[in-house]
């Protein structure tokens, strides 16, 4: 999948949300339904973490230049740190305001719940069809599908809460369904603000380990010690590594290189890399006058 096809499918996704978002708050204000109203604000993040992702797309689309060596790759992490703290802070209100419900439930229609809670089921399996065609690699794009994803369980929840309304009178089944759509928000807006944080942190990507990667480089014929080793993603799915090599000092520095950066690219997908190799014995000579007098992290050596 092309990832110019991404803002169309996003877009697609954009527009069924809006228009059934718009719906869901007129009735959940004539139904007196918080989880319907909660189940909205749900969508309305849903809505911003698209157009954010829109937005990203074409920043990222923007080339490298001038002070920003990287370009804006990472735009889209700081929309998903937006919209992740943005669920966080409606997951807290919806809290609050479900459990005064549950002090004191207001009257809730619940045919009226129902109906639109079977609604959003159809809607929200069609939108989150529509961004599953899109390159999910992204985090924006995979935080915009979970969303949806959480949106779809919570007007099951929903639907089953104006059922039992409606045919048993228990007007805090609302309530409830509401707080179960304020713990799915505040776990999805948990996930975005720690993936995001741990990319702006320069963290190793969750499935790279830098021992493990430097355990490996040294095990590479005529390596002698590997370190200065750092991994990092400059955005989601695409991770780059840095190192300074210690060689024997009859090796070839250049076949060296390109051994590890072949062990690199087939063994831990690095395409990325950007590798200082020297001899050990000139490094050891000129260490205190050149480079790593203090190396960061941890030593791997054969």
């Amino acid at each position: 999948m092309s990832a110019d096809s991404d803002p169309r499918w996003l877009t697609i996704a954009l527009g069924l949300i809006v228009v059934f978002m718009a719906a869901e708050v007129t009735v959940g204000i004539l139904a007196h339904s918080l989880a319907l109203i909660s189940d909205a604000a749900h969508m309305l993040t849903d809505a911003a973490s698209i157009v954010l992702a829109l937005i990203a797309i074409r920043l990222a689309k923007r080339p490298a230049q001038g002070q920003y060596t990287y370009g804006f790759k990472r735009a889209e992490i700081l929309s998903a740190q937006a919209n992740g703290i943005t669920l966080l802070l409606l997951s807290a209100w919806f809290t609050y305001e479900g459990i005064k419900r549950l002090i004191h439930p207001p009257d809730v229609s619940g045919p009226l719940v129902l109906v639109t809670a079977l609604l959003g089921i159809v809607v929200n399996i069609a939108a989150a069809w529509s961004i599953s065609r899109a390159n999910r690699t992204s985090l924006n794009v995979e935080g915009a599908f979970q969303h949806i994803l959480n949106d779809l369980y919570a007007f099951i929840g929903t639907a089953i809460a104006g059922a039992v309304v409606w045919l048993a009178g228990f007007a805090r089944a609302d309530a409830i369904a509401a707080l179960v759509v304020a713990a799915l928000m505040a776990k999805a807006g948990w996930n975005l603000v720690r993936e995001s944080g741990r990319i702006f942190l320069e963290a190793a990507p969750a499935h790279l380990n830098p021992d493990t990667i430097g355990a490996r480089i040294v095990m590479i014929p005529q390596v002698a010690e590997v370190h200065d080793l750092h991994v990092w993603q400059i955005t989601s799915g695409q991770p780059s590594l840095s190192a300074h090599v210690l060689v024997d000092d009859n090796a070839d520095c250049h076949a060296v290189r390109s051994n590890i950066e072949t062990t690199l690219h087939d063994e831990f997908a690095l395409e990325h890399t950007t590798l200082q190799v020297d001899h050990s014995a000139d490094a050891d000579a000129h260490s205190a006058d050149l480079h790593c007098a203090e190396s960061h992290g941890p030593v791997h050596r054969s």
